[in-house]
């Protein structure tokens, strides 16, 4: 307990990201790395028997830290110190660990291989989200609701049309993150500047062994194609594009608990809460929106987290700069843990979402009478009155009823509209125009169309 430990680690984040951006994972992930370099080798000609590869193999999971942490204080270098370890325990195939390779050959393939894996997680999370979000809108499609816009009253939507927009806006991530994910190319072994040069001497000008080798090394990864050029690193500006889909699913994310916030503060949609959870330690009548106050918390991060990306891509310096290792070190994973994070409660929240639905139809309640003006000025209109002389009529009686309910007596505005003579409406026909879901539009087809198509797009994915 002397030492900072990250919330990410220690409350937000799942057990699987935190291990996918483990020291083990990416100590591992570096000796695989070698060791698929030493198989390629191998297999194209070089001086590298199967044996050496074979104990290169059997020892990936055999790594020393305390012998790491000692060297690298020596050489003050984390690779050295990595291939240094590995050779004491594969002597036989000490001599050629890291064969024609640098640095970032481990260190880029690696953090591309974690970065790969980190956002198929998120993906399979995203999908569970979407799929319970479907089943929510879907059962709600016909409830009627007060639309807001300027988060005044406006026209009646239903709770599972509002839960659409939400939904649009998590399918749009799914497509930037399937392109993302697509888009993804492996380093390969590139040397020091990106030129192969060192290979070009270890294959005596065979250009195509070179290919060939990277294209082995990539294919070990699960990797389809390799970025067409380099310099000592994979291009950062490919950092900037996962950080920006991992912001983007965050403002999501955001604006969904954001709404929530405002429909429980209204008492109308609350977020799950624990039989015995407390929410505050003096009012103890309180039940607070704290899973989605953390949401909009960890993706206000994230979003600002995303800054680091381009600003680190654009100051590169020619072939490499080492500015931006501390930088990824800290932003990248983060990033990850953080989204991770948030998916969580993500999946809890839309799992658990309570619904009051007397405090909604009170609402809508509440609110008709001035949403049923419309149609009631377009029958004034039918029966020959002049449309904005009539609109006139309206906008004045609702001003009065609105000013008689801000001294906390009831809306009149109904029997106001129906004592105007001017108007030629019965209170029979006012009454008849009363039914919330005529006002609604085409909520519930809208609802059940999206949601097959976001059915359709995840089943077959």
């Amino acid at each position: 307990m002397d030492r900072y430990e990250s919330p990410l680690g220690t409350r937000y984040a799942s057990e699987k990201m935190l291990w996918l951006f483990s020291a083990d994972n990416r100590y591992r992930t570096w000796r695989k790395l070698w060791t698929a370099l030493a198989r390629a080798e191998h297999n194209l000609g070089l001086p590298i028997s199967a044996d050496q590869v074979a104990e290169l193999e059997a020892h990936i999971d055999d790594i020393d830290y305390v012998v790491v942490a000692k060297k690298e204080q020596e050489v003050r270098h984390d690779v050295m110190a990595h291939i240094y370890a590995y050779g004491l325990v594969c002597p036989t195939a000490k001599g050629i660990i890291h064969l024609g390779a640098t640095s970032c050959y481990v260190t880029d393939n690696a953090d591309l291989i974690i970065y790969r894996d980190a956002l198929r997680w998120i993906r399979d999370e995203l999908l569970t989200i979407i799929e319970s979000l479907c089943l929510f809108a879907d059962r709600y499609k016909s409830l009627p609701t007060l639309g807001f816009t300027h988060l005044q009253p406006a026209q009646l939507v239903t709770v599972g049309k509002r839960a659409c927009l939400w939904l649009q806006d998590l399918m749009l991530d799914l497509d930037e993150l399937d392109f993302v994910l697509d888009s993804i190319c492996f380093l390969g072994s590139r040397g020091t500047t990106g030129t192969e040069a060192s290979f070009l001497e270890l294959f005596e000008g065979d250009q195509s062994k070179i290919d060939e080798m990277n294209r082995q090394i990539a294919a070990e990864f699960d990797f389809q194609r390799l970025f067409g050029v380099s310099g000592q690193t994979y291009p950062r500006k490919f950092d900037s594009r996962i950080l920006n889909v991992l912001s983007s699913l965050s403002q999501s994310c955001y604006r969904f608990a954001n709404d929530l916030r405002l429909l429980q503060h209204m008492q109308q949609i609350e977020e799950p809460f624990a039989e015995d959870q407390v929410g505050s330690s003096a009012m103890a009548y309180k039940r607070n929106p704290i899973l989605s106050e953390r949401v909009c918390s960890l993706a206000r991060y994230v979003i600002v987290d995303a800054m680091n990306a381009p600003l680190t891509a654009s100051t590169q310096w020619f072939e490499r700069t080492l500015d931006d290792s501390a930088n990824r070190r800290i932003s990248l994973p983060e990033g990850f843990l953080a989204v991770d994070a948030i998916l969580l409660l993500m999946k809890k929240i839309i799992s658990g979402l309570h619904v009051n639905e007397k405090m909604i139809e009170n609402s809508v309640k509440n609110n008709l009478p001035f949403i049923a003006t419309e149609n009631l000025l377009m029958l004034a209109v039918k029966k020959g009155k002049d449309r904005q002389v009539v609109h006139e009529i309206i906008r004045k009686h609702s001003m009065a009823a609105t000013a008689c309910m801000k001294n906390g007596e009831p809306c009149d505005l109904l029997e106001r509209l129906a004592g105007d003579t001017n108007l030629g409406i019965s209170i029979e026909e006012i009454t008849r125009t009363l039914e919330p879901s005529d006002y609604v539009g085409r909520s519930v087809d809208q609802t059940e169309t999206y949601i097959r198509l976001c059915l359709k797009r995840i089943k077959g994915s």
